[in-house]
């Protein structure tokens, strides 16, 4: 157990710390605007940068990989939806909020941080080959269902490559051959940066968390948050252990992203269509809350630490 909260705390601890030091008032609200703002368009797309210049990318296409995560996004987003519009009265908007928030991940904020204690190098290059599909495939399929037909192919390609962490992914892959050729001095600023990315992130997720709070009560972010933080990456444990075969820390790496509480990305979408904002920051809250708990069974079930 002990091994296993040396892997957790460090994560969640920091982001207590950034939750504290708002709820007490010895940082504003701009400092996590800030630092949010520093970690999403500039350090996380540094670090996930250099991870895929210098990563050594599989040949094949890890077809089995992605198969068994997206299937456990396709189960709770649905499962999530149907269960808004049938007992809590969703509609429009609001009911793909709820299943944008059950299949999302906070990948940038708790995932990255956490997967990369857990594996260290050897679950990065699974862990950014997955957070280059997982973001686009998401924010496409809410577009598309919040807009219908009237979703404009072109602006969705648009919002997708002006995002910085695709746009961190892109200059990843095309900069690989020219990687070796790139003077020292260079590297050693795309380092510093990248390693900002981890506490950085974790302490502005903090004070996000004060932020938000729980403005919709408990009971549908509950049952978001057992779908986002139990039934996801139990589906996709299943898949990647007995119906798709894989190396153990890609089938490790697949759960912990699975596990990771409701993403900030949700509520940024809600906000974008000015409804269903209450349930966005009530489910990342109450999910990134009991994910410390969560996270301690995974880690557990995957035999970490």
């Amino acid at each position: 157990m002990l091994d296993l909260l040396a892997i957790v705390l460090p994560v969640f601890g920091l982001i207590g710390i950034g939750y504290v030091a708002r709820q007490t008032g010895f940082i504003s609200e701009r400092v996590g605007e800030g630092l949010s703002e520093f970690v999403f368009t500039l350090s996380l797309p540094c670090l996930i940068f250099r991870t895929l210049v210098r990563a050594e990318i599989p040949a094949v296409q890890p077809w089995g990989y992605w198969i068994a995560y997206f299937v456990g996004v396709a189960a709770v987003w649905f499962l999530a939806t149907g269960i808004g519009r049938r007992f809590f009265g969703l509609k429009g908007i609001p009911a793909v909020v709820a299943g944008f928030a059950t299949g999302q991940a906070n990948t940038v904020f708790v995932g990255v941080p956490m997967i990369l204690k857990a594996y260290g190098d050897e679950g990065a290059v699974p862990l950014f080959l997955l957070i280059a599909v997982h973001l686009p495939v998401t924010m496409t399929l809410a577009t598309i269902l919040a807009e219908g037909r009237r979703a404009s192919p072109l602006l969705i390609v648009r919002r997708l490559l002006t995002h910085p962490i695709v746009v961190g992914i892109l200059a990843g892959s095309i900069c690989r051959p020219v990687a070796a050729y790139v003077p020292a001095p260079a590297w050693q600023v795309m380092d510093l940066l990248a390693s900002a990315a981890v506490p950085c992130a974790l302490i502005s997720m903090g004070i996000a968390l004060r932020r938000y709070g729980l403005q919709m009560g408990w009971k549908l972010p509950t049952v978001i948050s057992f779908l986002k933080l139990i039934v996801h990456p139990l589906i996709v444990l299943l898949l990647a252990t007995y119906v798709f075969p894989m190396p153990p820390v890609w089938a490790g790496v697949a759960v912990l992203f699975a596990s990771c509480p409701s993403g900030i990305n949700a509520y940024l979408f809600a906000e974008r269509y000015g409804e269903g904002v209450a349930l966005a920051s009530s489910a990342i809250t109450l999910s990134t809350a009991l994910a410390l708990g969560t996270t301690l069974i995974w880690l557990r079930v995957l035999g970490i630490g």
